[in-house]
């Protein structure tokens, strides 16, 4: 099998269960993972439908421009479209957006036209009326606009949203995006409702936007204006996309939550992703730990990729200039161990040793987890609170070998990681972590060691 083109491959994005960041929430929590559209981002689906729209309403004809103001997303699945089509592009930018969106759009052929933030949208010079005036102005040129072109919507309405019901086999019960054009929400959240009014979906708002005011009091506060760093949420206009009847509920993020939850998602989860996948799910879980019930399934678009944004919330010098991140140096893994001045001998039980005396030596040592060894490899590790829990239910288990009831190995780290990486590693399922010394003498890292390091 084979495709025509590449636009012919957006669509079909996967859903992946969240594991580490979700810890203590009751409920399954699912992203769907746009990124794995060939441009990387959500935008790609209206893109495609704005323009066949366009096409099929005579708005533009072969040779013709497609000129639009974009955060940078809808630009790239617009480009791609334009090369599949024929179309040339220009594209205007604010100037907070990040240098690797703006180079990415002239890679694949756009004309780039970057534009100042801080005016209001009715300005001559915002991305908003440069657009406009280069579609007045350039012959056979059409001007999709994505924040009232309702194309936007029905593109989420016809694939996004018929996607995520089949994914779940229908068992959906939350929906959650960052709102920005609107269009990925109330094209979502329109076809869930109609599956099941019961869907309750939850947008997610940027401090310096106006949408969360004006859903709970009708009122379009100015005052709510102000500028702010995340880019593709939030706006300060009301876009025809966004269909507050379809949102149940507004959360506010603000760029250093969304900033710091991305990198999270990215170490984690495994997840590269970009700045408002971030406030996307920051917002969600902040909802999901007071109202989420066991039974209950969320499912949150993560709209981007962590390449748009390698400059930027990737950079740990962008992140502390911000104030993001503390200026400091972490303690690392070879700092713990100079720590504690060659003192702690690493104990290990054999795989064939029984579980009984297993027991015995956590006692005796005081400690609360083994790694398990065969030979000179570490095979698997052995924890006081599975041991208690195996024994409950068998009591004879003592007398068997612990690789009946080991877990796998606990994770090698370098010596060079730092505080920060090691607490993300450690969690309910790796209760501790190992390390070579220079002398490839390996040593135990433990929550403890951990808290020890951190109170220094």
């Amino acid at each position: 099998m084979y495709y025509n083109s590449i636009i012919d491959t957006v669509g079909n994005t996967p859903l992946i269960r969240l594991n580490r960041i979700n810890e203590g929430i009751e409920g399954t929590i699912l992203v769907k993972v746009e990124y794995f559209n060939p441009g990387n981002s959500v935008k790609d689906r209206i893109a495609i439908k704005m323009i066949e729209d366009a096409e099929k309403e005579g708005k533009i004809r072969p040779g013709g421009t497609i000129i639009e103001g974009t955060s940078g997303n809808t630009g790239m699945g617009l480009a791609l479209a334009a090369i599949s089509k024929g179309y040339k592009c220009i594209f205007t930018l604010a100037d907070k957006q990040s240098q690797e969106k703006i180079d990415i759009l002239r890679a694949v052929g756009a004309e780039v036209v970057v534009c100042p933030t801080n005016v209001p949208p009715e300005d001559p010079r915002s991305y908003y009326s440069v657009a406009r005036k280069l579609n007045e102005t350039i012959p056979n040129s059409f001007y999709p606009n994505q924040y009232d072109n309702l194309s936007n919507t029905q593109a989420h309405y016809e694939t996004t949203g018929p996607e995520i019901w089949e994914q779940t086999e229908g068992n959906i019960t939350h929906f959650a995006a960052g709102v920005g054009t609107g269009g990925t929400i109330s094209g979502v959240s329109q076809y869930l409702k109609e599956k099941n009014k019961e869907i309750f979906t939850l947008g997610i708002d940027t401090y310096g936007s106006v949408f969360k005011k004006y859903k709970e009091t009708g009122e379009f506060d100015e005052n709510e204006i102000f500028p702010y760093l995340t880019e593709g949420i939030g706006e300060d206009i009301l876009p025809k996309n966004v269909i507050f009847e379809l949102i149940d509920h507004f959360v506010k993020v603000t760029d250093k939550d969304a900033a710091i939850m991305a990198r999270r998602l990215a170490r984690e989860e495994g997840l590269f992703v970009g700045w408002s996948c971030g406030s996307a799910v920051y917002g969600a879980l902040k909802y999901a730990r007071k109202h989420l019930k066991k039974d209950d399934v969320m499912v949150i678009i993560l709209p981007d990729h962590g390449t748009r944004y390698l400059g930027k919330i990737y950079n740990d010098s962008w992140m502390k200039d911000h104030g993001y991140l503390e200026k400091r140096e972490f303690a690392t893994a070879q700092d713990i161990l100079k720590d504690r001045n060659g003192t702690s001998d690493l104990i290990t039980v054999s795989k064939d040793t029984r579980i009984g005396e297993a027991i015995k030596i956590l006692n005796e040592q005081g400690i609360s987890q083994i790694p398990v060894v065969e030979g000179e490899s570490f095979v698997g590790s052995l924890t006081d609170s599975k041991v208690l829990h195996k024994l409950l239910d068998n009591p004879e288990l003592k007398n068997q070998p612990v690789s009946v009831i080991m877990d796998k190995p606990f994770q090698f780290v370098s010596p060079r990681d730092t505080l920060d990486v090691l607490s993300s590693l450690i969690d309910k399922n790796n209760k501790a972590l190992l390390v070579r010394d220079r002398l490839n003498v390996v040593h135990i890292i433990t929550r403890h060691d951990l808290l020890m390091a951190m109170s220094n």
